[in-house]
């Protein structure tokens, strides 16, 4: 077998790399930096999440209305702009 020299070093390994890894990802600065607007990125604001969902049919329904206009809205908020930008080309 390798002998002690080995498992000194496999225990130090495990017991050291743990502590390192808290110290550089833990600190509270490096959070603010790199982890935050990473979240913003992926996660919606919180004033964009709906907190009380539709209980009964009509207003699940009503919701999804809602939705879908805002939808079509947008789509075409963005063919009039693309055709802008074509029609200046």
């Amino acid at each position: 077998m390798a002998g002690p020299n080995l498992e000194v070093f496999k225990f130090g390994l495990y017991v050291f790399f743990p502590v390192l890894m808290l110290l550089k990802y833990g600190d509270s600065d490096w959070y603010q930096k790199n982890v935050i607007p990473y979240r913003n990125k992926v996660f919606p604001p919180e004033e964009k999440t709906v907190r009380i969902l539709p209980a009964d049919h009509s207003k699940l329904k009503e919701e999804l209305d809602r939705i879908k206009a805002e939808k079509l809205q947008r789509k075409l908020e963005r063919e009039r702009k693309q055709a802008a930008t074509d029609s200046t080309d």
